[in-house]
């Protein structure tokens, strides 16, 4: 398996709090890799790292075989983000959100036109590229907010709570169209999310989190069966959440990410 990501006890301080503690994981190429844990645990905090956001207090990185530390600019350009807060415009019609990040991206003019259509019909936006995102629907912002993050084919997209939020059918569509952008174009999505029916079902690996640390790292059917094996016959990748969190206390970030998550599940509502 080549290693697009590569993190070696990656920890981040605030003060005397430790909000992620020697991190260890590695994401394949193409590979879907899902990060679960309860709010407080340390999720958002190590997406930031990993996406530039936020310096590491200690411990190392390579996305996509660059430096987080030494190559900040190349791992940016290397990666697409989709945080929790919403990054579209909402005062500008789909496609000008699209261009403006192509620009920003520094897509040469004689295929941006292209990457913005080709990012539209993935995304199922064709029909309402012309529509103020102010008339979208959440999933349409979510989709939209997808294809932004995917106009300069970035070699991982980063997907933090991408359907929070959501309605059950929404939810299914924008897997629906990640999907087939996982398909097309094979680019490895590192994502959050409190679902476990979509990380069981979309992620080829996952790891959970606890108190900032990394505790156990493997297939959903094989963390299932695991558990299985110690007495919780047919168990689901919710007992498996529940046994590796179920002591959990929430940290003194709890209180803002659930705030920040549900101003986000606001605007989309």
């Amino acid at each position: 398996m080549t290693v697009i990501l590569d993190a070696q006890s990656l920890t981040r301080r605030f003060g005397d709090v430790v909000a992620v503690d020697r991190a260890t994981l590695t994401v394949g190429e193409g590979e879907v890799f899902g990060l679960l844990g309860r709010n407080g645990a340390g999720k958002s905090t190590l997406i930031k790292m990993l996406t530039t956001l936020l310096p590491p207090s200690s411990g190392s990185a390579r996305v996509a075989g660059f430096d987080l530390a030494r190559e900040p600019a190349r791992v940016r350009r290397a990666i697409g983000y989709v945080p929790q807060a919403l990054s579209a415009d909402s005062e500008l019609t789909g496609f000008e959100n699209l261009d403006v990040f192509a620009r920003l991206y520094d897509i040469p003019r004689r295929v941006r036109d292209a990457r913005i259509a080709e990012a539209l019909r993935l995304m199922d936006l064709t029909e309402v590229a012309d529509r103020l995102v102010n008339t979208y629907s959440g999933g349409m912002v979510r989709r939209l907010e997808v294809a932004q993050s995917m106009l300069h084919r970035p070699r991982i997209l980063f997907l933090d709570e991408p359907t929070i939020g959501l309605d059950p059918l929404a939810r299914e569509t924008i897997w629906q169209h990640i999907e087939e952008l996982h398909s097309t174009h094979g680019t490895a999505i590192f994502l959050t999310t409190h679902y476990m029916d979509e990380a069981a079902q979309l992620s080829h690996r996952v790891a959970i989190m606890r108190r900032g640390a990394i505790v156990v790292t493997g297939t959903p059917a094989a963390l299932c069966e695991e558990l299985g094996q110690r007495g919780q016959a047919e168990a689901t990748l919710d007992d498996v959440f529940v046994h590796y969190t179920e002591d959990e206390r929430e940290s003194d970030d709890t209180y803002r990410e659930t705030a920040g998550a549900r101003r986000a599940a606001s605007r989309l509502g």
